[in-house]
């Protein structure tokens, strides 16, 4: 059985950053060729299948805002080309603007709790009467990454379509990709990895049975992604400092 394999570049970095720690090294020069067939290894049904390709979706981090991020990226991004760790790099880009916003801080679940007028900080009208029902606003920077989850679903789309894979496996806890993969259900067997500790997303769960059936659900720990690195040097490309 072909197997098609469609990363969320980003999803599985930051979910990788919540499982393993935010500058910890060991876990971000992973071989995503080595975790893919790790993942269908696991699965009995799936075990003698045979992964035929995997795209990789994601945006390069602009240098001018964060040089030492584009440095390591682009390293990254060659190493898993040089390596035949992926069939295809597929690209966003990132977006940025300035925004108006409530302050807010979270709460226990993450949650926003907008910030309200009160001690130390009062505002008042002009009658100097206190007004503590008004919110705060900040204008800031905002950068957001477009397209991953778009390349993901086309991609998807297009090769379970076309019958180029039999089954294919999505990492992303993106609920946005709810639609395409829903549709994909009911053609081949979905793999959909959750690639953090958080729950899984609703929009992404689902029954076994659905569609065409064979469809199962993984979360990656931090031992999948520490366990399945890139050899250091890789070809010509060394993996960066603090990875």
């Amino acid at each position: 059985m072909r197997v098609g394999v469609y990363i969320d570049g980003y999803n599985l970095y930051y979910g990788g950053r919540k499982l393993c720690g935010r500058g910890v090294p060991g876990w971000r020069w992973l071989d995503l060729r080595a975790l893919a067939t790790d993942l269908v290894a696991r699965h009995g049904p799936w075990s003698s299948s045979t992964i035929s390709r995997i795209t990789y979706c994601t945006a390069r981090i602009k240098a001018g805002s964060n040089p030492s991020g584009f440095r390591g990226q682009d390293i990254y991004l060659k190493a898993l080309a040089v390596s035949g760790s992926v069939y295809l790099i597929e690209y966003g880009r990132y977006v940025e603007r300035v925004k108006r916003s409530p302050l807010a801080t979270a709460d226990a679940k993450g949650r926003p709790v907008l910030t309200r007028s009160g001690w130390p900080v009062v505002v008042q009208d002009h009658s100097f009467v206190p007004v503590y029902e008004a919110h705060f606003f900040v204008s800031h920077s905002d950068r957001e990454e477009k397209g991953s989850d778009v390349n993901v679903a086309s991609h998807l789309l297009v090769d379970v379509l076309g019958k180029s894979v039999e089954a294919a496996i999505v990492i992303s806890n993106d609920s946005d990709l709810r639609f395409p993969i829903q549709e994909a259900r009911k053609r081949v067997p979905i793999c959909t990895v959750n690639p953090s500790n958080a729950q899984t997303a609703g929009d992404l769960r689902g029954q076994p049975t659905d569609g065409c059936g064979g469809h199962w659900w993984l979360r990656l720990t931090a031992d999948d992604y520490k366990k399945h690195q890139l050899p250091d040097p890789c070809r010509q490309y060394r993996k960066p400092h603090g990875w």
